[in-house]
């Protein structure tokens, strides 16, 4: 009888997977877009995060559009995705007619103003805006702050409005989700400095002098972002401990951090690239907005805080930091903090939560 037949167990997985692969095909596909800006006149960091946002997407088997309020900086950056460049925060008009029978629109920015999240808001189904510090009183939307002091800026409790609050949120690179353990030497031997890719307060040859000035012995691994305006002022200072590296891509970037005993950084989103490769790091902010980031970094003891860019005694403070970092007891209780307060999966559950949505 058939009822006493035992089939193959290849079989019935093959089966299986064709059954679930055909009803896969019959569900319509979400058509998303990531709105954001990005360029040598306002960074890098949006772009960055929305990257990491569209590959979480693409994991899901759902390939977003990216609209990018930028210039031709972003090339290396947006290589092998889908996207536009498209001043999207001017031409507004056209911008609502762009996303008419969108499913899903997420808004990066700085510059939008409110009332094209509330038109957003009105026409579309999901509208998701990412936030930092709480810039303006949004619409109905899943509002998500993925900083690791988000919790504490006490967003207020609004009808249709949904908050995905703390580090467990923050969307990282396809390249940051799966790192290895890194090796906390005896001795520092090397410094990475890496001041985003555009670094706006000149901060890269500043601290690479101080370094040779007073650490002459330590590899100096550079990072030189697309949007550096101050290439010659570094190359002159590069020396036989200085390794430059020009526009690494995200790949790179990791393995530049694995290879560093220490970093010292901007305040933005590096910092938690460099929680999940467990690297110590000097922290310095280089604008207002990154204050809370390095506040928070610093109370859960991941960071050494050097202080603000503007500072007069900036380089000194960054040598105490030096000074104190390299206990090797300090790296490794900062090696281990770091990775305690980032979530490698943050973008996956951003997008879980939207496609609930």
């Amino acid at each position: 009888m058939v009822s006493d037949m035992i089939l193959p167990k290849a079989f019935i997985m093959n089966f299986c997977l064709a059954h679930v692969n055909s009803l896969m095909a019959k569900l319509p596909v979400l058509k998303v877009f990531i709105l954001t800006e990005g360029g040598k006149n306002i960074g890098f960091g949006h772009v960055t995060r929305c990257t990491a946002l569209y590959q979480a997407f693409e994991e899901k088997g759902i390939t977003p559009e990216f609209i990018i309020n930028g210039d031709e900086s972003l090339s290396d950056l947006l290589k092998d995705l889908n996207c536009r460049i498209f001043n999207w925060i001017d031409k507004k008009e056209e911008l609502f007619d762009l996303v008419k029978g969108v499913d899903v629109v997420i808004i990066d920015s700085y510059l939008a103003k409110i009332d094209i999240y509330e038109t957003i808001s009105k026409r579309i189904k999901i509208p998701v805006y990412l936030d930092d510090n709480k810039r303006l009183d949004y619409p109905k939307s899943i509002v998500v702050n993925g900083a690791i002091y988000a919790e504490e800026l006490k967003y207020p409790a609004k009808k249709g409005v949904i908050y995905l609050l703390g580090s467990k949120y923050m969307p990282l690179r396809k390249e940051f989700w799966d790192v290895p353990e890194k090796e906390i030497k005896e001795n520092i031997e090397s410094v990475m400095i890496t001041f985003g890719g555009d670094d706006m307060r000149n901060m890269t040859p500043k601290v690479l002098r101080l370094l040779q000035n007073n650490f002459s012995d330590l590899i100096k691994n550079v990072v030189i972002g697309k949007g550096f305006k101050n290439i010659c002022e570094i190359e002159e200072l590069k020396d036989d401990t200085t390794n430059l590296i020009y526009y690494p891509d995200a790949e790179k970037i990791k393995n530049v951090m694995l290879e560093s005993d220490i970093a010292i950084s901007a305040a933005g989103q590096t910092l938690y690239e460099l929680a999940v490769t467990r690297t110590p790091t000097i922290a310095i902010s280089v604008a207002k907005n990154q204050l809370n980031n390095v506040k928070g970094w610093a109370k859960d003891g991941f960071i050494e805080y050097a202080g603000s860019c503007s500072e007069r005694d900036i380089l000194n403070n960054i040598y105490n930091c030096l000074e104190k970092i390299a206990s090797l007891q300090i790296r490794k209780e900062k090696s281990k903090k770091g990775i305690l307060y980032i979530n490698r999966e943050g973008g996956s559950r951003i997008v879980e939560s939207i496609l609930k949505g």
